[in-house]
């Protein structure tokens, strides 16, 4: 049963009241193998970096003993390079759908392990979890390109793609400062790891060339502000240019332009960044427009297409109810998703002498 105390966290004027939380947060949990994974839904796949978002969102509910379990699938099921695959049938750790092994996959439990570290200051998890950590980022670092960014996967004979993506590496670049943090409260220190931030982070900030071209999705917008590699006018100026072409006041963050399709899990990471810009008023706007996507049960569509008044596609996922939780328990000043996401004191590393 989620702790009433934990939920009044995620209580959000037009937004969550506390009973509708702990039924989101039920939905999710309903969502769980006994096993610990966190599928998109029973029946669909599930992917290593929803499966932490989701499992991110139970932390913030006070669900600390499923969040555990999801991280001790990870290590359960990690392969011997650090990796894990792309896809796996309804969680079904031999059921591998997608033995592609991508980078951004890969590095995100260092996110959610240091998130549960910190909402249970639990040492003897962060001692268990330290060499998942550690492997991981190693796997994940081989496909550094030498301009900082990191290339996108390796195929399941080990073919690497070399061609990085920004959503992706912003969201490594995340990643590995949340380990930088672990490594520095365990009091090993991984310079390798800040030499790699810190060029990740330049890369993201100064050298839109060596990404692909994806500005069409709205990922690519706002996620270096998501990541923390964008934070003061920056962010602000990037947020500013993409406004008008990615939100749809009322509904929600479109996916990609033109479609008129907005998705809440978009929608409610757009919120996650703007409030660690500071923006929380336009945040909350954000987050009271996806209550159009909220269904009976307390989870969320993916999406809806609002020139046909349609919720497409017909699917309700624990990751986009997992966004709305962290951005809400974000907004509510939950002290492990405010260290990890406003990222004031997580390690920068160490910036290169370019430019």
């Amino acid at each position: 049963m989620t702790s009433p105390e934990r939920t009044e966290r995620l209580v959000l004027p037009g937004v969550l009241t506390a009973e509708q939380a702990r039924q989101t947060v039920a939905g999710i949990a309903a969502q769980q193998r006994d096993d610990g994974a966190i599928p998109w839904f029973r029946g669909h796949h599930l992917d290593p970096w929803d499966h932490v978002e989701a499992a991110m969102a139970l932390d913030a509910a006070g669900e600390h003993d499923r969040a555990e379990a999801a991280y001790r699938w990870l290590a359960a099921h990690q392969q011997p390079d650090g990796s894990w695959y792309a896809a796996y049938a309804d969680g079904d750790a031999a059921a591998p759908t997608d033995r592609a092994r991508e980078t951004n996959f890969c590095a995100y439990p260092a996110v959610g392990i240091f998130h549960h570290y910190l909402a249970t200051g639990d040492d003897a998890f962060l001692d268990r979890m330290w060499p998942v950590v550690t492997a991981a980022v190693a796997f994940v670092l081989e496909l550094q390109q030498p301009g900082g960014q990191i290339g996108w996967k390796r195929e399941a004979d080990g073919t690497a793609h070399t061609d990085a993506l920004l959503t992706g590496s912003s969201s490594i670049h995340h990643a590995l400062r949340c380990a930088l943090a672990m490594a520095e409260h365990r009091e090993e220190p991984q310079p390798d790891w800040e030499l790699a931030a810190g060029w990740l982070g330049h890369a993201i900030r100064r050298h839109p060339e060596r990404f692909l071209d994806k500005s069409r999705y709205s990922m690519d917008w706002y996620y270096p502000v998501l990541g923390g590699a964008l934070r003061g006018t920056a962010a602000k100026e990037r947020v500013e240019e993409g406004w008008d072409r990615f939100v749809v006041p009322g509904f929600g963050c479109r996916c990609v332009v033109p479609n008129p399709w907005v998705t809440g899990g978009e929608s409610a990471e757009l919120a996650l960044a703007l409030w660690a810009m500071g923006e929380s008023d336009r945040a909350l706007d954000v987050l009271q427009w996806m209550g159009h996507l909220r269904a009976d049960d307390g989870m969320y569509w993916t999406g809806y297409v609002f020139e046909n008044e349609a919720v497409w596609p017909v699917e309700r996922t624990t990751w986009t109810a997992g966004a709305l939780l962290l951005a809400v328990a974000a907004l509510g000043g939950d002290d492990a998703t405010v260290q990890v996401f406003r990222g004031d004191a997580l390690p920068a590393g160490l910036d290169p002498d370019c430019c």
